[in-house]
């Protein structure tokens, strides 16, 4: 079901949505978080999809805030049921000077005693933690990818840092790290002497993974982007050296890998790039501080040399 509440105010949006629940059934009980998603139009449907998929795992209620020049208004819609998941959607489209004050728009909408997440789904600020919706959040949530330079963006993530911060950049590394970690576990156990990292000049997660990989292993890093011709997006390969040989971890086509270990027979892996569903929801799992990410986005990155090629 889909309200729409033309011209009007964050009171009247807070009443309606009390009346939705008292005449429809649609009831906040067992809501765990208010997500705030500053978003604009172009890519607001996209979020709030990703946050509808994500609320089957996280009840939630979700504010999606855009803003737009103009004379003074504010309009509103509220979705339930169907067309919601298993939240609350709230759609404040503010222009002129009711857009000014994002906080006050959404204050009187935030489910009580629950935790909120920020998520700025592109153009997040300069601080996020600094930032009016950052200030009332425990997490907020980035995506460097989304950036013109992810570099120049990596290093000012480092600078602004506050824990409760994480980039969604980072959460794609998931799936990379497990497998990872889980070929060092197997023997021979021995000593890493080298590491190469190679993906997407477009790609964040690529710096993001060669950082993680030299503060877990303390070791030097060389890490390069691939031509895009050849390689559009994402990481394409991880290349371990050790005594007994190479490990190489590597995506030929997008979507599976192939794991090279001396002796052993190749093992092909499913690695597809993850959705921004699966990121989102697996950010929405924890709500303390990433202290892993933050020593990577501060110390990881400050340590890790330049790539050595560039765009």
């Amino acid at each position: 079901m889909i309200i729409d509440l033309p011209d009007t105010t964050v009171s009247q949006v807070a009443k309606q949505l009390v009346k939705v629940r008292e005449e429809g059934g649609a009831v906040a009980l067992g809501r765990v978080l208010t997500l705030v998603i500053a978003a604009r139009n172009g890519v607001a449907e996209a979020a709030i999809d990703a946050a509808n998929d994500a609320s089957r795992e996280h009840p939630m209620r979700v504010i999606v805030i855009t803003t737009g020049e103009g004379e003074s208004r504010l309009d509103a819609q509220i979705r339930v049921g169907g067309d919601a998941g298993a939240s609350e959607v709230v759609v404040l489209r503010a222009f002129g000077d009711a857009a000014s004050n994002e906080e006050s728009l959404i204050t009187g909408l935030l489910l009580p005693d629950a935790p909120v997440v920020a998520w700025w789904p592109e153009a997040a600020p300069v601080a996020p933690a600094q930032s009016p919706l950052g200030k009332i959040a425990q997490r907020r949530i980035t995506d460097a990818a989304t950036a013109n330079d992810v570099r120049d963006r990596l290093a000012l993530l480092g600078e602004t840092h506050a824990p409760g911060d994480t980039d969604l950049s980072w959460t794609r590394l998931t799936h990379w790290r497990e497998q990872l970690a889980a070929v060092l576990d197997q023997p021979p156990y021995e000593q890493i002497t080298g590491v190469e990292v190679r993906g997407a000049a477009a790609s964040p997660s690529t710096a993001l993974l060669a950082a993680w990989l030299q503060m877990a292993l303390d070791v030097p890093v060389r890490w390069s982007y691939e031509d895009p011709e050849h390689w559009a997006e994402g990481i394409k390969s991880v290349r371990l050296t050790r005594e007994s040989g190479d490990i190489l971890l590597e995506r030929p086509t997008p979507g599976v890998a192939v794991l090279t270990q001396p002796g052993q027979p190749n093992h092909d892996l499913h690695l597809p790039r993850r959705t921004l569903r699966e990121c989102l929801a697996e950010e929405l799992r924890r709500l303390d501080p990433d202290v892993l990410y933050g020593r990577v986005i501060t110390e990881g990155w400050e340590k890790l040399g330049p790539p050595e090629t560039g765009e």
